[in-house]
């Protein structure tokens, strides 16, 4: 194939199907994206704030919030744009950016919920060592070694998927530079390595999902021998933010991702996609805020500083 053939931008179709609905689903996803950035934003500040929020916890959640934040931040504001825009094209180096940023910040954000499940187990397994095990060190280390280790696999996915040749069509249906609609518009044989980007896959969402699920067995078994109801109820309180946080991440994105062949994704991928690039990041904030009363409690007294450093000016 001659070099002139060679693909050099991608047109990103997103949701071109939808017509004249697009400016409706601007104004719908740009008002989800400013709650999105407003409610981590607010997590972020509140936790760096208040120093009763300064423990294991709150530092993943802290975290989490912060790498939610760059997550939608590669894929929403291109988005909105093209809703509103003829011209939808990507370069080939735009893409393969966004691809890699995207995944980067995805798999630390499913190696991060492992973590905090961990600090849970720890928190409320082996309360007499959570002191030891989850030292501010560990935090740190742990935290560091999500992060390099999600943009490590995300480095190893996007060469994967962009050392192939792309000599055909252009078109990725689809609203950002995700692995099964780029990949599938390779003009090679791509079964190795959509099988790596398969086993990847596995490693990064049913490993930490195994183990959030063998240390939530650990804590019920732990929270049935308390003897109080609402010693238990208190237990199970610190745990229910995360467990659906976790199980509506993983859920979507397992849908997506754990598949052996890009040549399956279909346009309903797009829909499930919008659940973990918009309602996930979107429920973090709403549900640990919602349902914690230690949130509540700080966001009320850092509003209560803030309005009367306001009434001294």
């Amino acid at each position: 194939m001659a070099n002139s053939s060679r693909v050099t931008e991608f047109l990103l179709l997103g949701f071109s199907s939808f017509g004249e609905l697009q400016p409706v689903l601007f104004v719908l996803f740009l008002g989800l994206y400013l709650i999105i950035l407003s409610g981590n934003f607010t997590i972020i500040s509140v936790i760096r704030l208040d120093r009763s929020l300064h423990t294991p916890m709150y530092f993943f959640l802290c975290v989490l919030s912060t790498s939610e934040v760059f997550y939608t931040i590669v894929i929403l504001p291109k988005m909105l744009i093209n809703l509103l825009s003829v011209l939808r094209t990507l370069s080939f180096t735009s893409c393969a950016t966004q691809m890699f940023f995207f995944l980067g910040f995805a798999v630390t954000n499913c190696l991060l919920l492992g973590v905090m499940g961990y600090d849970r187990y720890t928190a409320i397994c082996q309360p007499l060592r959570y002191p030891v095990l989850m030292s501010w060190r560990v935090c740190a280390q742990l935290a560091a070694t999500c992060i390099v280790s999600g943009f490590l696999i995300s480095l190893v996915g996007t060469t994967l998927v962009f050392s192939l040749p792309f000599c055909g069509s252009n078109r990725v249906n689809h609203y950002f530079c995700d692995i099964s609609p780029v990949i599938r518009l390779a003009c090679a044989e791509t079964y190795i390595n959509e099988l790596i980007i398969f086993v990847c896959g596995v490693l990064v969402l049913v490993v930490p999902l195994i183990f959030i699920c063998i240390s939530y067995g650990f804590i019920v078994r732990t929270i049935l021998k308390i003897p109080s109801a609402d010693g238990k109820r208190k237990a199970f309180s610190t745990c229910a933010s995360h467990l659906i946080v976790v199980i509506v991440h993983y859920g979507c994105a397992s849908s997506v991702y754990l598949r052996p062949s890009a040549k399956s994704s279909s346009g309903k991928d797009r829909l499930v996609t919008v659940t973990y690039t918009i309602i996930t990041p979107l429920l973090n904030p709403m549900v640990y805020s919602l349902r914690n009363k230690d949130v509540q409690l700080a966001i009320r007294k850092v509003i209560g500083k803030t309005a009367v450093s306001l009434k001294t000016l």
